[in-house]
């Protein structure tokens, strides 16, 4: 008889072990076979399919009895039924899926709806204490269990736990025998090479992702769907404006530089398009600029191009029009409550100074953060402007309005920033996002290829 158990990370699989199993490999060490703590499921699926007999020890997960008061709209029914019905074995315990929702559209309830229907011990895995700080408030007043928090400080661990992603890295291979289901929240993020241990090492047979933006540039949404599943359901915004979701309105301003901007971004520009025409680099995949970034550690005038385009890109993002259309806007909008993005610190903390807004950045205390937030949200502050902290991962009180004055252009962070006002207003009003981009310069081709 084949004998399954859990160690540090592995599925070890003793006795007679049959040949081709999936993702086994022998260890001389221990003269037993391995698998990677994700392949749980698939092993099992494997030995059920050949008939075989085995002694399953591998998670320590007694059954839960989670009960929820939300009521789930039907979008969010859907959502949870698609990934209900998705597994790759047919197996009930393995149902994996990424689940791509729009911002404000109620992730956190098809995820704790997702729990409800398992009843099975459950790792949350979010990428901020801010989401670790809500999930857990979210978990607590809708199921009767204790729940466990692996972050901010704690380590305390339950049959319901909701952890960072860093926390989480640490202790993967630890616990990972502990949760019959993982919800990895923003599940974009564990595309990154640390983070992808975490669910190698988790053996939780039922996996749940959650993100409103799936895809990343760099083809990472691969690794996450071998790790968690596919993409099975996806609602867009525009499904969901005018209804769930506030309509919306799109504008886009162009602005010229100066003319000592122009030659400025003009000069870095040349430095850098003259080495990659030198170079027979094209930029056209993430794989490409980190071929630049190999290069300039060994390279004079690989690193001379990477800085000049990084000189390049400052001068078209902080483009002196660009602040003085937002002067316009926030006068046009005086009633309004609204967000300004930025992609750098130092123009937050000019435009703070100069239009007196309230600042936050990734250098702003949690506690002054939370402050200023909550003063927004009661009407004290009317804006506020940031450099992406704000773009995910935090609970955003409702505005109406969003300026985007930089950027990384990417589908993903425009959804991001959309997202954070397409809460349903009161009045029923629109929301409105305006994008400042500089005319005949990288942002604006990028700008016009996304939309």
């Amino acid at each position: 008889m084949v004998t399954l158990s859990y160690e540090e990370g592995t599925i070890r699989i003793a006795g007679s072990v049959p040949p081709d199993l999936p993702g086994v490999e022998r260890d001389a060490r221990s003269e037993t076979a391995r698998a990677p703590g994700y392949r749980y499921a698939d092993l099992l699926a494997a030995l059920d399919e050949r008939g075989l007999d085995y002694d399953d020890r591998v998670l320590d997960a007694p059954a839960l009895d989670l009960d929820s008061a939300y009521e789930l709209r039907d979008y969010q029914r859907e959502a949870l039924d698609a990934w209900l019905d998705a597994s790759a074995s047919g197996a009930a315990r393995d149902r994996r899926g990424v689940l791509e929702l729009p911002t404000g559209s109620g992730k956190t309830v098809v995820g704790i709806a997702a729990m409800e229907a398992l009843g099975t011990p459950t790792l949350v895995v979010v990428p901020t204490i801010d989401l670790l700080d809500q999930w857990q408030r979210e978990l607590e007043r809708e199921f009767d269990v204790s729940i466990g928090r692996l972050g901010g400080g704690e380590q305390r661990l339950a049959d319901v736990t909701v952890s960072t992603y860093d926390s989480a890295y640490l202790r993967a291979d630890e616990i990972g025998d502990r949760f019959g289901l993982v919800v990895f929240d923003e599940v974009h993020h564990l595309g990154g090479e640390g983070y992808r241990d975490i669910a190698r090492l988790l053996a939780a047979p039922a996996r749940l992702g959650l993100t409103a933006t799936f895809e990343r540039p760099d083809g990472a949404h691969e690794v996450v769907a071998d790790l968690i599943g596919p993409l099975v359901h996806r609602i867009d915004v525009d499904e969901l404006a005018g209804e769930h979701l506030a309509d919306y309105d799109v504008k886009r301003i162009e602005v010229a530089l100066t003319d000592d901007e122009r030659e400025a971004y003009e000069r870095h520009q040349g430095t850098f398009t003259d080495y990659l025409a030198r170079s027979n680099i094209d930029m056209r995949s993430g794989s490409d600029y980190q071929e630049l970034v190999k290069r300039s550690g060994s390279d004079p005038r690989a690193r001379e191009a990477l800085l000049a385009k990084q000189r390049a890109r400052e001068v078209m993002m902080n483009a002196d029009r660009k602040v003085e259309r937002l002067a316009e806007i926030l006068d046009d909008h005086e009633d309004d409550r609204i967000i300004v993005f930025t992609a750098h610190t130092d123009l937050v903390y000019r435009l703070s100074e100069r239009f007196l807004l309230p600042a936050i950045t990734h250098e702003t205390p949690t506690s002054e953060r939370r402050e200023i937030l909550e003063r927004f949200r009661d009407g004290t502050y009317s804006r506020i402007v940031t450099a992406n902290v704000l773009d995910e991962g935090v609970d955003v009180p409702d505005a109406n309005v969003a300026v985007v004055l930089s950027g990384s252009g990417s589908e993903r962070e425009f959804t991001q920033r959309l997202g954070r006002i397409l809460r349903p207003k009161d009045d029923g009003g629109r929301a409105l996002l305006y994008e400042l981009v500089t005319e005949d310069t990288a942002e604006e081709r990028v700008a016009r290829r996304r939309r």
